[in-house]
């Protein structure tokens, strides 16, 4: 039974030791809401940037 607990805390203070490493980028606090909420761009500027190269190629043709 004592090894059951020692193997316990020994892995819960791995686990602590790991998350602890984990920096800035590891974030625990839940969802975000409001201005600490991240959204990327919407994907439309990726399309409409790539489609003038498009036709530019198929213009030097």
């Amino acid at each position: 039974m004592w090894k059951i607990a020692v193997g316990f805390v020994i892995f819960a203070a791995l686990a602590l030791y790991v998350i602890n490493k984990g920096g800035d980028s590891l974030d625990m606090t839940g969802e975000k809401h409001g201005a600490d909420a991240v959204h990327s761009e919407p994907a439309k500027a990726d399309a409409s940037a790539a489609a003038p190269a498009a036709s530019d190629a198929s213009a030097a043709k």
